[in-house]
């Protein structure tokens, strides 16, 4: 189950999110997790300061299966953060994310990762291969702008992030005789309370999952 609540503040004030996802069911599934940062880059006051949790779909395990069977069987593997506008429900507390999802419902923009980094059990940045792995993506004032409440992270087959080449089921449809060797594949979803990106300010995302 999850429990998802906006935290209403007074003025001045900065907001949050309020909700909290559980990680997948079973001892050893992949979790996932992001922390999230707005700063407005004219005053550089944080706007948005969050650590939430997310789902990981169904579709990431074939995606895992595909890799480990033939490395070259796709392009890429977990390469891109896209975020969209098109979480369903409530506008402060949209429906609860749902392992099925194979796209965002409206996604606005997409961009691969400034950095990838190892972790140890600590949280240190290692140089050696760990099952935990930081993916960071920062918005510019100019990308990703509007009212966003929900994201994902893709393994796309173009490495252009203009190029989409999504999965024709939308959610809660999920037929498993659809090819996915030349989709790009969902690995992990969030929906949230609204987050309005203005053009004035930067989004930095890091999407830690554990293995």
């Amino acid at each position: 189950m999850s429990v998802m609540k906006e935290a209403y503040r007074f003025k001045g004030e900065k907001p949050s999110l309020g909700f909290h996802l559980p990680f997948g069911d079973g001892a050893g599934a992949p979790k996932g997790e992001l922390f999230i940062q707005m700063k407005d880059t004219s005053t550089g006051e944080i706007l948005l300061d969050e650590h939430v949790k997310n789902i990981i779909t169904l579709d990431a395990s074939l995606i895992i299966s595909s890799l480990v069977r033939d490395p070259t069987s796709r392009p890429n593997g977990v390469n891109m953060l896209a975020v969209g506008t098109g979480a369903t429900g409530a506008l402060l507390s949209p429906d609860a994310p749902d392992s099925r999802q194979r796209k965002l419902n409206g996604e606005i923009a997409r961009k691969p990762f400034s950095s990838t980094t190892f972790r140890d059990g600590s949280g240190n940045a290692v140089a050696i291969p760990t099952n935990i792995v930081d993916f960071t993506t920062t918005f510019m004032e100019s990308e990703a702008v509007g009212p966003l409440n929900e994201m994902g992270l893709f393994s796309t087959i173009s490495s252009n992030p203009l190029i989409l080449n999504l999965n024709p089921n939308t959610f809660p449809t999920r037929d498993t005789t659809v090819d996915v060797s030349g989709l790009d594949v969902l690995f992990n979803y969030i929906t949230f309370g609204c987050i309005t990106k203005p053009s004035t300010a930067t989004l930095s995302i890091t999407w830690r999952i554990t293995f």
